[in-house]
């Protein structure tokens, strides 16, 4: 009898800081992943949905939403980190350094920085760091997160406990402009709305009205696009209840596609700050968003500037669009807690 030939995945105890995991397999981008993406999440932003706009503003060939990159990244760590995961837990320090194009090849290699057993010895929580590069060996993306992992065997021994440093949000210093990026003649007309930098306040809050349900098949099939393996997303033999739980990601991508109402100038995403999947999603689940202004700052590119912003979806409109109660806990509802950067015109 041969030896066994099938990934099982990894398991906490499969984990150690300092360990580095080359992920397989490639993914090369296409326009069918911008005709997917679109198809999948109501996204109108004017820079990926059209090659003359995104000309105009310099930056050819034509890119693709900086979510289908970080999705087809994250895909790939999937396999070695999270196929037995209970939950992603959070996200930080994400940068989008480079436009990702149809053809473009993108890999990723994570490297585990820490290691937290949980009290109960049933499952612990593994933090790595993630880039993704494309083929010419240039990075694309890089993030850390966070993930709640099943152990194999509940009295195996914990490791020593390493919780890493990360933080709050990437500097305004350090967020990469894409080259070329030149905002001084841009078509608001065209993109959508007329308000621009100056127009947002910081604590200013929008509610972005719209509100998309949740269904098995469009969550599945965002998953499988992305190459995400996780049994949770797929098998109903995998959850103690029987339901499949929707990729955090796919929340995240509904969720940016849901503030263009509002938030149409908000061309690219520049960097995440933080995230928290704070509560579950599941199809039948009807998916509103808000945003905060928490912070704005002016960056080296003529006409540009950048806007950071706090995204949250929640499970059924909340036109009051309240993050937490008077107990500091999240309020009920919310699905997603997400702080992020992005490039807007001045």
């Amino acid at each position: 009898m041969s030896g066994m030939k099938t990934n099982a995945g990894n398991f906490f105890e499969d984990f150690t800081v300092g360990q580095v995991i080359e992920h397989a397999t490639p993914r090369t981008v296409t326009e069918g992943d911008r005709a997917l993406y679109g198809a999948i999440y109501p996204t109108r932003f004017a820079v990926p949905s059209s090659a003359e706009f995104a000309a105009s503003v310099g930056l050819a060939p034509h890119p693709v939403e900086e979510l289908i990159g970080f999705h087809i990244a994250f895909g790939k760590t999937v396999p070695d980190v999270s196929l037995n995961a209970v939950a992603n837990l959070g996200y930080a320090e994400c940068r989008f350094h480079l436009p990702v194009v149809p053809g473009d090849t993108l890999r990723t290699r994570s490297e585990v920085i820490g290691l937290k057993q949980n009290s109960h010895g049933r499952t612990g929580v593994v933090w790595v760091r993630s880039t993704a590069t494309n083929q010419r060996g240039e990075v694309a993306i890089d993030w850390a997160r966070w993930v709640m992992v099943h152990k194999r065997d509940a009295s195996s021994p914990a490791p020593e406990t390493v919780v890493p440093a990360l933080a709050d949000a990437v500097a305004p210093a350090d967020l990469v402009v894409p080259a070329g990026l030149d905002l001084t003649s841009y078509d608001t007309a065209a993109a959508g709305s007329p308000h621009t930098f100056d127009d947002y306040e910081v604590g200013e809050r929008i509610d972005h009205v719209d509100g998309v349900t949740l269904t098995d098949a469009e969550h599945m099939m965002a998953t499988r696009l992305w190459q995400n393996t996780a049994k949770v997303h797929f098998s109903t033999e995998a959850r103690p209840d029987g339901h499949r739980l929707v990729y955090g990601g796919h929340v995240i991508s509904l969720a940016r596609a849901l503030s263009f109402n509002g938030l149409a100038n908000a061309q690219l995403v520049a960097a995440i700050n933080a995230g928290a999947h704070v509560a579950p999603a599941f199809a039948g689940d009807t998916v509103y968003a808000w945003s905060e202004v928490l912070d704005k700052a002016t960056v080296d590119a003529p006409g540009v500037g950048a806007l950071r912003l706090r995204l949250v979806a929640t499970k059924g409109r909340d036109e009051s669009m309240t993050l937490r109660g008077d107990d500091e806990k999240y309020a009920p509802g919310v699905l997603l807690d997400l702080d992020y950067w992005a490039f807007v015109p001045r």
